[in-house]
Order: structure tokens, then C-alpha cells, then sequence
């Protein structure tokens, strides 16, 4: 098989010693079997010298292998099947181990693997992460590693049958090597001769891949849009697109199940005819005694679904295949663009000002730059407004102070120190965020404001809350014990806006970014933000980004872009 894919995932420091005992334990199988199958031998010689029914005439002491008469083990019915037993339930014993030690070998590299994709996800740069397809993404954390784990588990049940296979072929050779090579060299052939097939199995894989792409993409989607597909009555086509994802993906499925058949049938009908006429062969031209001929056709016989087995797993492992290539190549992408370690650094101090120098940002795909040479101040305290018609660059200019992305021209300084490298993710450490779209997470509000600040008091929560103007937490019957559903789904939109804040201030951070924070609410719960928001001034810095609403009103400071470009600026008298 095709090993270089899983040395690639595989750990030493992680899943050494599980690897090193499934290979004791795959070795202590094959040295079970064959020893056990090399006892045919001298078996039907003591039968044929005790004369049960076999009238003595097999007798042949040279079927007798040396080791056995080394060990001074009597060559007699009752000794060689106590020991023939005695290996059979050793056998089953290790083969328990094996299974075991093989599902954990599986489970420890596909979730150390899981854990490996989600973690380069969640460090990588945000310009890479944002322009990736999240489903996508989804598709491969959820259904691709788990291919993957098929994958390993073929691998290690072919590399155990292989082994087995092994032994028996070396059982064989002590018997009469001509016969064992004759007949190994024929699997050999035949396992070349399912290349093609194997190929194809791959090509299925592939697409399996993305046929699973697919429907994650249309339930995704369709998932976040069920009150746009209810509204435009389209439920029936968004039912029939899913439809025809699945059928994709059975039709790869059937295709490769339909191929697994006929390879395994053509292994057992050719198979069947090499053991036939090697066992012929060595009958007529006499290659070797009838007592040494009949133990080697059981091992052949024995090895004969072994190799129908290893043809699978192999075809079943090239199938998978495509889904470790996705997974690896997006550990790779990601990992490439793995943003700088903060851990060592502290956040720049702020009491002046967040300056922006000649700053020009490009997006792949997109000609023109989304911010071009782009030159401001924000000072410290202030409440500045970004505005602009859709496209100008505002929330790229939001993330760019956030501390989110790095511009591609240009610097970005808090108080002259510039963000790069960790610099700028540590800064991330003293910036707040409020969306559009509100993500609040299912539990409870206590829950959610606690991902602001871990095990802060009810006392701190409810501080942040009234500032946040959400005071209708303390009418509800829970309190923070409400359960606010899946995305907030049990509140209304500027309750869960209102709590986004509070958990932004229970942060306690530098500055603080509104991104169309308000956008979609009505003119009361506008107004109590922009009220909440106005009492900030001087306690912290704000940046809203916005067409239209009352935080207009409140801005002391307004930069108006268009097309990418600072358009203009200008200070005013806010309105209390």
C-alpha cells in the first residue's frame, strides 16, 4: 500500500507504543497461525503411524519439522492437538489485543488529526480563514477525518493480513518451497493485475469528497436562509437540490461497492483455479508426499480469503485517500498562514492615539485595492464614525485596527508602536467586537457573558449589563439563568445586541468596534445602544461603523470613505 500519507500524520511522541504493540501483536497472530498450520504435518503422520483410519501409509518422518523434534515433543494425536488448541486460544487472545490496540491506534491519530485541522483553523490568518468556504470546512472536520479513520483502519487491518499472509507463506516454505513459491508468486500477480482497480477506487474517493462538499454546502446554506426559502416559497427546490446531493454521493457509494464485488469474486474464482492446478502439478509430477501436499493446500486454502481481504482493504484504502489529502492539504494551508504567537508579548499601551500610515489592503480576486493609501488618526477617548456606501472598505478598516489583518502596504500603530507579528494579536487582547449579526452561543446569558470573562460575579455581570442599557435581565424569571436558544434565538434582536455589548464591556477593553451593530433594529433599541454607547466617552475609544442611526449622532469624530479611499474627515459637537 501507499504509506507516505499516514507517516505524514503519524507521531511518534503520540502513537509510538500503540503502534509498536499492534505490531507485536499483528507478528504474535501470523506466529500463531502458522506454527499451527505447520503441525498439520506432523499430526497426519502420528495418525498414519497409529494407523486411525489412515492405514499407515503416510507415514514420512522427513514431514516431521526439526524445531518439533528438537523440543523433544512427542509426535503422537494427544500431544500435537493439546498444543494445536493450546495455540488456537493464544491466537484468539492476541487477535483480542489486536483489535483493540487497532481501534485505539485509529481513534488516537483521526482525533489528534481533528483536533490538528480545528486548531490551524482557529490560529490562521484571518484573510486566509475568511475567503475559505466554511462549509467546506465543516464538510471535512465532521465527515472527511472520519474517512480518514476508514483509511487508517484499512491500512492497519492490510498491513495485519499481510503479516499473516507472512507467516503462512513461511509455514509453506518449510514444507516444500517450490510448491509456496509457485503458489505465492500467482497472489502476487493477481494483486498486481487489481491495479486499475484500485485506481479507480481512488477516482470514486474523490468523488465521494465531493459529493459530501455538496450537501454540507446545501444544508449549510439552506439552514441559515429558512426564512428567505419560507418566504419565497421555495421549499421544494431547496428539497430537490439536497436530493440530488445525495444521490451523488450513493452513486459513488454503489459504484464502489459494485467494484469491491467483482474484484472479490475474481480473486475467489482465479484464486481457486491457482490452488487447483498448483495442488494438480504437484500430484502429477510428484513435487512432493501427499502428507506435505495436503497441509500446504489448507495454508493456501486459509490464504486464499486473506488475500480476497487484503485486495479490499488496499482498494477500500485508496478509496479514502482523497478525504487524508483534503485534510492534509488544509492543515497545511492553514498552518502556513498560522498568525505569530502573542504569548510572550503585552498588548501596546494606548493613551494617545490609533494612527494609520499610507495603509493599502488587497484581496485576492479582486483588482482594485479594498483600502488604498489610506492615512488617519484616531485619538484616544473619542468616538469616531467610519461611513460609506457598501464596498468602501469599512469593516476592513475595522479589522484592520482590531488588530484582525495586517494591511499589505502601510503601517498600523497604537501610541507609534506598530502592529505586526504577535504584536497584533496581543493587541486583540484589549479590543471588543459587535457585529451585525449577533453570535451568541446556546446556553444561558450567564454563559455567554462569561466567554468575555471567565468566573466574573453576578455583581460584575449586572454592572455590565446596565451599562450596556440591557437592564431588561433582571424582569426575567431566570435572570442570567435564561437560556437564550441556538444563536439567540429566544431573545429578540436588540436584546441579544444589547447583551453583545455588555459582553463587550465586561471585557474592559481599549477600544471598542460597532459593525453595523444596529443596522437591523428598530429606532427604540437604537437609541438605548446609542444612549449606552455615548456614556463610554472618555472611558474608552469607539469606532462605529455605519450608514444610518442614532450612533451617528453621538460621533465626535467622521471619516467618510468612498471606494476604497478616505474620501474626508472632520470633527463636530456630538449630540448628548
Amino acid at each position: 500500500m501507499q504509506l507516505a500519507p499516514p507517516l505524514r500524520i503519524f507521531e511518534l511522541r503520540r502513537h509510538g507504543w500503540l503502534a509498536t504493540g499492534l505490531a507485536l501483536a499483528m507478528i504474535g497472530v501470523a506466529a500463531t497461525e502458522s506454527i499451527g498450520l505447520m503441525l498439520l504435518a506432523p499430526m497426519l503422520v502420528a495418525l498414519g503411524e497409529s494407523g486411525q483410519g489412515m492405514g499407515g501409509g503416510l507415514g514420512h518422518a522427513g514431514s516431521i519439522p526439526r524445531w518439533l523434534v528438537s523440543l523433544g515433543v512427542p509426535v503422537s494425536p494427544g500431544p500435537l492437538l493439546v498444543i494445536f488448541v493450546s495455540l488456537a486460544v493464544l491466537r484468539a487472545a492476541v487477535m483480542q489485543a489486536r483489535t483493540l490496540l487497532g481501534q485505539s491506534f485509529e481513534v488516537s491519530i483521526v482525533d489528534d488529526l481533528r483536533a490538528r485541522a480545528w486548531n490551524a483553523l482557529l490560529r490562521c490568518d484571518w484573510r486566509v480563514l475568511a475567503a475559505m468556504r466554511q462549509s467546506d470546512n465543516a464538510s471535512l472536520l465532521i465527515s472527511e477525518v472520519d474517512r480518514v479513520g476508514t483509511a487508517i483502519n484499512q491500512a492497519v487491518a492490510g498491513i495485519a493480513i499481510a503479516v499473516t499472509l507472512g507467516g503462512v507463506g513461511l509455514a509453506a516454505l518449510a514444507l516444500s518451497p517450490r510448491i509456496a513459491l509457485g503458489m505465492g508468486l500467482a497472489g502476487l500477480v493477481l494483486l498486481l493485475a487489481y491495479r486499475r482497480l484500485r485506481s479507480n477506487a481512488r477516482s470514486l474517493g474523490e468523488e465521494m469528497s465531493k459529493a459530501h462538499s455538496q450537501v454540507f454546502s446545501s444544508v449549510h446554506q439552506g439552514l441559515g436562509a429558512l426564512r428567505v426559502i419560507k418566504s419565497f416559497g421555495k421549499e421544494g427546490e431547496v428539497v430537490s437540490e439536497l436530493k440530488q446531493g445525495f444521490a451523488s454521493l450513493r452513486a459513488a457509494q454503489r459504484n464502489f461497492l459494485m467494484q469491491s464485488g467483482l474484484g472479490q469474486a475474481g480473486i475467489q474464482v482465479v484464486g481457486s483455479l491457482v490452488l487447483a492446478a498448483c495442488v494438480w502439478a504437484a500430484i502429477v509430477w510428484k513435487l512432493a508426499s501427499p502428507v506435505t501436499i495436503l497441509p500446504i493446500a489448507a495454508m493456501f486454502a486459509r490464504a486464499l480469503p486473506l488475500l480476497g481481504s487484503l485486495q479490499l482493504n488496499w482498494q477500500t484504502w485508496a478509496h479514502c485517500h482523497p478525504a487524508m489529502d483534503r485534510t492534509l492539504a488544509l492543515i497545511a494551508e492553514a498552518e502556513a498562514a498560522r498568525e505569530d504567537d502573542a504569548a510572550a508579548l503585552a498588548p501596546p499601551p494606548f493613551a494617545k492615539a490609533i494612527t494609520l500610515t499610507g495603509v493599502t489592503v488587497r484581496f485576492p480576486g479582486r483588482a482594485e485595492p479594498v483600502l488604498q493609501n489610506v492615512s488617519l488618526a484616531i485619538p484616544a477617548g473619542r468616538i469616531a464614525l467610519v461611513t460609506g456606501p457598501s464596498g468602501a472598505g469599512k469593516s476592513t478598516l475595522a479589522d484592520l485596527v482590531g488588530g484582525l489583518i495586517s494591511p499589505d502596504d502601510g503601517t498600523v500603530a497604537i501610541d507609534g508602536v506598530r502592529l505586526e507579528g504577535g504584536r497584533r494579536r496581543a493587541w486583540r487582547a484589549r479590543v471588543a467586537y459587535v457585529q451585525q449579526d449577533p453570535v451568541l452561543f446556546d446556553g444561558t446569558i450567564r454563559d455567554n457573558l462569561h466567554w468575555a470573562q471567565a468566573g466574573a460575579s453576578d455583581e460584575s455581570l449586572f454592572r455590565a449589563l446596565d451599562d450596556a442599557s440591557a437592564q431588561f435581565v433582571r424582569a426575567l424569571p431566570e435572570g442570567l439563568d435564561t437560556a437564550v436558544g441556538e444563536g439567540g434565538q429566544r431573545l429578540s434582536g436588540g436584546e441579544r445586541q444589547r447583551i453583545l455589548l455588555a459582553r463587550a464591556l465586561l471585557r474592559s477593553p481599549d477600544l471598542l468596534i460597532l459593525d453595523e451593530a444596529t443596522s437591523a433594529l428598530d429606532s427604540d433599541n437604537d437609541a438605548a445602544i446609542a444612549q449606552a454607547v455615548a456614556k463610554l466617552r472618555g472611558q474608552l475609544t469607539v469606532l462605529i461603523i455605519g450608514h444610518r442611526g442614532a450612533l451617528q449622532e453621538i460621533a465626535d469624530l467622521i471619516f467618510n470613505f468612498d471606494n476604497g479611499c478616505l474620501a474626508s474627515a472632520a470633527n463636530r459637537e456630538p449630540a448628548d
